[in-house]
């Protein structure tokens, strides 16, 4: 069993941490917040609001006086969450290591860019439907600044949101919403593996004869269409190496000696599976 020790007084006014618009109440609730939306995070951590905070509310005089540089000598935001998290001590090196990586790589970045890493981590986690909703709301927010003049990052950006739109769609086996998204992207500029990812997905919801008479009327991509069949046979011959592949395997020799037992196996399977893609559509 983990035990947790807390570090400093539970605050009875809390602080609201700029950018997040999230109460906290101690500074492990802190930690998490700065570990959970590093990449929500900008310079307005920074400030002395926070240091009389932790001071005056959690008790934590060591810890204010060591982040008072860093505000007032514009230190960097990566060192500031990181003193943090190490005088708290809520978190392992390596996983205090990764969150000081992550704010490292979001220096720079517009709102925008930042939430756009954010969702597409929910990809990586196959959260996809999160993703989805999380895309739309930043495509919305994009056109939404866009007519007001603000200022917006490169239009590469944009085609990299489509881009990764679709891979969640094709996460989903939505293979004609991908293709729509990957299109758009190809579009933007998102270059050869949008238009790659475009045609595979087109590939996985046409017939073999309606994706030849697709391609005749694409001409422009048939160097992209060599490129989309490599990259396939590719796949497909890692694929038929792993596990899940040779596990299909066997239930085709399973079915064939053994048929009460291949059903037993196919319920459990079905469920896994059920289980699974539960998982993936969780807010």
């Amino acid at each position: 069993m983990r035990v947790s020790v807390s570090v400093g007084e539970y605050a009875k006014i809390p602080y609201c941490v700029p950018g997040l618009e999230r109460n906290v109440y101690c500074v492990e609730e802190l930690c998490y917040c700065i570990k959970e939306s590093a990449f929500l995070l900008d310079l307005s951590l920074l400030n002395d609001g926070l240091l009389d905070w932790l001071e005056r509310e959690c008790g934590l005089k060591e810890l204010a006086k060591a982040l008072y540089p860093l505000v007032h000598k514009q230190g960097s935001l990566s060192s500031f969450a990181v003193t943090i998290l190490q005088y708290a001590g809520f978190y392992d090196r390596e996983t205090v290591r990764e969150v000081e990586k992550v704010l490292k790589q979001a220096a720079g970045l517009s709102a925008i860019e930042r939430r756009k890493t954010q969702i597409d981590y929910l990809v990586t986690k196959k959260k996809y439907e999160s993703a989805l909703k999380g895309y739309d709301a930043l495509l919305q927010k994009w056109m939404e600044q866009d007519a007001q003049g603000a200022v917006m990052p490169a239009a590469c950006t944009l085609a990299a949101i489509w881009h990764n739109k679709g891979a969640a769609f094709a996460g989903l086996m939505r293979y004609d919403q991908a293709a729509e998204c990957f299109r758009h992207a190809y579009e933007l500029g998102g270059g050869p593996d949008s238009c790659v990812s475009y045609l595979a997905a087109m590939r996985m919801q046409l017939s073999e004869q309606e994706y030849e008479d697709f391609m005749a009327e694409h001409g422009d991509m048939i160097q992209d269409n060599v490129l989309m069949k490599e990259k396939w046979e590719r796949l497909t011959a890692e694929w038929e190496q792993k596990p899940d592949c040779l596990r299909l395997n066997n239930r085709s020799r399973l079915r064939e000696r053994d048929r009460q037992k291949y059903m037993e196996e196919t319920e459990r399977l079905v469920q896994a599976l059920k289980d699974n893609y539960r998982r993936t559509i969780e807010a």
